[in-house]
C-alpha cells in the first residue's frame, strides 16, 4: 500500500513499480479459467475476517475482461472487492471508533448493511430527489440527502464515506466543501470516483443557466440503486482533484494505491482517496 499526494509523486511511484505492475497483470490473467464465465478465487475477506472463495464472473466486464473491482464477491458479507477494500482502508487510514458518528452516501447496499453492524452511529442515505424533504425518510425508511446540501449541523460527524458519488454533481467542489463543513476536529473523508491516472479533470457535462444539461462528451450513466435510468456522470477526475479537496478546507489529502492477491483486491493497482480535517 502506498500514499501519493500529487502527480509527480505518482510518476515516481509508477517508475519504481513498473515490474510489479506487470506481475500483477500476469497473476490476474492466470486466475481466469479458460472457457469459464464463473469461477472462484481463494482469499481472505477482511470484513468477514476469514478465508473464503470469492465469487467471480464477467458482470460489468470491460472489453471482455473481468471487472475485478466490482466482482470478487465475498460469500459471507456479499461485498465486492471495491466495498471490501473500502472497509479495509477505512480502518487502516481513518481508524474510526465503534461509536463514532459516521455518514455514508448510500443506504440500500450491502456495504451500508455491513457497516451498520460495526458502527452504532452510522447514518446512510440516498438521493431521492424532491419527493422527500432533505434529511427525512421516505415510506421505505430511506433517508434523502444531497451531498451539496447536507442537513447535518456543522462539525457533528467524525467520518464521511462516499464511494463513486462526486462525479455525479455538476458542482463537485461544493460537495467536497459540504463534507468538510459537517466534519469535526480530527474528522476524515474516505472517497472514490472515476479517475484518469494521466489526465486532468475531464468535464463531461454541465448545467446551463436555464437548468438544462449540456453534454460536452458522450453521456455516461452509472447504476443507481433507487433509479432505473441511472445517474449522469458530470466529471472524470484527475490528480487536480486533490487540490480541489484541499481548497475545500482539508489539511491532508492523498491517494491510497494498493493491490493484493491475498485479500482479493485485483484489477491492477487500485485507488481510494483520504482527506483529513
Amino acid at each position: 500500500m502506498f500514499r501519493v499526494r500529487n502527480y509527480p509523486e505518482y510518476c515516481l511511484h509508477t517508475a519504481k513499480m513498473r515490474k510489479a505492475l506487470a506481475q500483477y497483470a500476469a497473476v490476474e490473467s492466470s486466475l481466469v479459467p479458460e472457457g469459464q464465465t464463473e469461477f472462484t478465487v481463494r482469499g481472505f475477506s477482511y470484513p468477514a475476517r476469514q478465508m473464503v472463495d470469492f465469487a467471480v464472473d464477467f458482470r460489468f466486464h470491460k472489453g471482455g475482461k473481468v471487472n475485478w473491482r466490482e466482482r470478487l464477491v465475498c460469500p459471507v458479507t456479499h461485498l465486492s472487492a471495491r466495498m471490501r477494500a473500502a472497509c479495509h482502508i477505512l480502518d487502516l487510514e481513518l481508524a474510526p471508533y465503534p461509536d463514532d458518528a459516521i455518514y455514508i452516501t448510500e443506504q440500500v447496499t450491502p456495504l451500508f448493511r455491513y457497516l451498520a453492524t460495526q458502527f452504532v452511529n452510522l447514518t446512510g442515505s440516498e438521493y431521492l430527489g424532491g419527493g422527500t424533504p432533505l434529511g427525512q425518510k421516505d415510506g421505505k425508511g430511506i433517508r434523502n440527502e444531497d451531498l451539496t446540501r447536507l442537513t447535518f449541523p456543522d462539525g457533528t460527524l467524525n467520518r464521511v464515506i462516499s464511494l463513486d458519488c462526486f462525479e455525479h454533481f455538476p458542482d463537485h467542489e461544493r460537495a467536497f466543501a459540504e463534507c468538510r463543513r459537517v466534519l469535526g476536529p480530527g474528522g476524515g473523508l474516505l472517497w472514490s470516483a472515476p479517475f484518469s491516472w494521466l489526465q486532468p479533470n475531464s468535464t463531461r457535462a454541465r448545467v446551463r443557466p436555464d437548468g438544462t444539461v449540456e453534454h460536452l462528451l458522450e453521456p455516461i450513466y452509472h447504476g443507481d440503486p433507487v433509479r432505473e435510468e441511472g445517474c449522469l456522470c458530470f466529471t472524470h477526475f484527475g490528480w487536480e482533484v486533490l487540490d480541489e479537496v484541499r481548497r475545500a478546507g482539508f489539511s491532508d489529502v492523498y491517494a491510497v494505491l494498493f493491490w493484493s492477491l491475498e485479500y482479493g483486491y485485483l484489477g491492477g493497482e487500485q485507488i481510494l482517496f483520504v482527506a483529513r480535517v
